[in-house]
């Protein structure tokens, strides 16, 4: 294995190496041979093994509540978090790219790195890293989260005499086949921008940062 792939802090040995290094290669790289397909499936592994272990973690929680543990925990913040604690952070190759894009492509290696996982050792082996690992992440939050829109709104009707936080959707950015979202979002006299693979998510993004410049 190249690039000291022995430092990814993650108990599973590749039958394939080539799948993590495929993995671990972001387009800005190889524009062909990159990590997009594997995160496509990545992502779709962990959402389905986290949502498990939420029902199993969870027994008396209703669908919003789970849901919004779930997004909690796919989001591109968590993944960029698990993506430091692997190391995957230290190991991705990835062509010029700003600090404000480091958390999503972290995160999007993470998903990438599973896929991997999932392709070289099956769904049960991909699942066991996910519950070793969401399970502490997940057992951090006694009580269900608010979403980050919700948790703006209410914090604005509050101290702002009943007013709403007011989004407005900037212009996509990115590549034509994957478009990154702008949002921007201001209430009570500040301003904040966020960015995501969907307006939803890019709204998300813009309403928790707002919340953190108006908890300062």
């Amino acid at each position: 294995m190249v690039w000291g792939f022995k430092l990814l802090k993650i108990k599973y040995d590749f039958k394939n190496p080539k799948l993590l290094e495929l993995a671990l290669t972001q387009s800005g790289v190889d524009s062909k041979h990159n990590n997009e397909r594997l995160e496509f499936i990545g992502d779709r592994v962990l959402g389905l093994s986290v949502a498990v272990l939420l029902y199993e973690m969870f027994p008396e929680e209703h669908e919003g509540d789970l849901a919004r543990r779930h997004a909690m925990l796919v989001s591109t913040e968590t993944l960029a978090k698990v993506a430091q604690e692997f190391g995957v952070d230290k190991l991705v190759r990835h062509g010029h790219m700003t600090a404000g894009r480091n958390k999503h492509m972290y995160a999007d290696a993470m998903e990438a790195v599973l896929g991997a996982i999932f392709l070289d050792g099956g769904f049960d082996v991909t699942k066991d890293i996910i519950f070793d690992k969401w399970r502490i992440l997940a057992a951090e939050d006694v009580t269900a989260p608010k979403d980050a829109k919700t948790a703006l709104q209410e914090l604005v009707q509050k101290n702002a005499a009943g007013a709403l936080p007011v989004y407005e959707y900037l212009d996509a950015s990115g590549a034509s086949h994957k478009p990154v979202f702008n949002v921007k979002v201001s209430a009570m006299g500040k301003t904040a921008f966020g960015s995501g693979a969907s307006k939803k998510a890019a709204s998300i993004a813009a309403a928790e940062e707002l919340l953190k410049i108006l908890a300062i």
